[in-house]
């Protein structure tokens, strides 16, 4: 009896201990029960988690915001327009640094602080429209040429050879110098036909990747259509590493729009531009090496910046680097 009854009392303590409270927090909140749909994880939900993460990605990205504000409404960072008249002035050349104008004056007597900013904004447009014209042109050539292949992608690949074997800068130079006076919309034309051969190479092999893949073919048996294979399974696969090279190259671009309006061929006044002011400081840097400092680190900023956040996306959608 006395084994009988501690069993049994055992027995009564665990059913006890394992039934619900009355009390307990699902009595409380009704549906609490009820499972909770978890988040699908996909590259871009990791990636974007990553990102928010990284501060390299958060300091680069800070920088280019700041920088798109400044190109966007640079009246609001200066006390007026380099373009006003009157706002150059001789007997102020040269000037340096002060309380009232950070930057001091060129040699022109214009000031430095305020045609750093205004300067921005012809430099931002190359960047972001000749990287637009990049992804957009080579983008859906590579995804064509790595989609239907044979004859179409021979071609396509021998035509873009021939842009492969001229250099960015030296290309950009001799079309420029044909062109005569050019703006920041004349450059980035010109720069972005020498720079889409890049992009169709990588999208072309990442097409050839990911058509393949089992999702594809699984697509193609319920009978999708071409169209919708490309666009739903094929372009959202294989744009990340366009998108990576992308905003890397959006700097590498800035830089060479500098390079050829430090040149005399890329931007004209009375356009501002960074490369136009380093090569105007140049003749008196040292004399005045404020004229020429500020517009040089003005520019490896926004390259920098631009290229941080490139290789922070890349690190976040390499699946590799996990």
């Amino acid at each position: 009896m006395r084994d009988t009854t501690t069993v049994g009392d055992e027995l009564t303590d665990t059913q006890t201990a394992e039934a619900p409270s009355a009390s307990g927090p699902a009595a409380g909140k009704p549906g609490h029960g009820k499972p909770k749909k978890e988040r699908e994880a996909s590259l871009w939900s990791d990636a974007v988690s990553d990102l928010r993460r990284n501060p390299i990605f958060l300091i680069g990205g800070a920088l280019v915001l700041i920088l798109l504000v400044l190109s966007a409404v640079p009246q609001w960072f200066t006390p007026g327009s380099p373009f006003e008249a009157g706002a150059c002035k001789l007997q102020d050349s040269l000037k340096k640094p002060s309380a009232e104008h950070w930057f001091g004056f060129d040699v022109q007597g214009c000031d430095v602080y305020t045609r750093t900013v205004w300067a921005a904004r012809n430099s931002i447009i190359v960047g972001i429209v000749t990287t637009t014209l990049v992804v957009v042109v080579g983008g859906a050539l590579g995804l064509i040429a790595g989609w239907i292949g044979g004859f179409v992608d021979s071609i396509l690949s021998r035509f873009t050879e021939i842009f492969f074997a001229i250099p960015l800068l030296l290309g950009g130079m001799l079309i420029m110098s044909g062109l005569g006076k050019g703006n920041a919309w004349t450059v980035s034309v010109v720069l972005a036909t020498l720079g889409w051969p890049q992009i169709f190479r990588i999208m072309r092999s990442s097409v050839l990747q990911n058509k393949n893949n089992d999702y594809v073919v699984a697509a193609r048996a319920l009978g999708a259509g071409t169209m919708r294979i490309t666009l739903r399974h094929i372009l959202p696969n294989a744009i990340a590493p366009v998108i990576v090279v992308g905003a890397i190259s959006l700097g590498v671009y800035i830089g060479a729009e500098s390079a050829l309006s430090y040149l005399g061929i890329g931007v004209q006044p009375p356009g501002i531009s960074w490369g136009l002011m380093v090569s105007d400081a140049s003749v008196r840097w040292l004399q005045a090496p404020h004229v020429l400092l500020f517009p040089a680190i003005a520019l490896s900023i926004t390259v920098l910046a631009f290229i941080m956040v490139g290789d922070a996306v890349r690190d976040a959608l390499d699946p590799k680097l996990r």
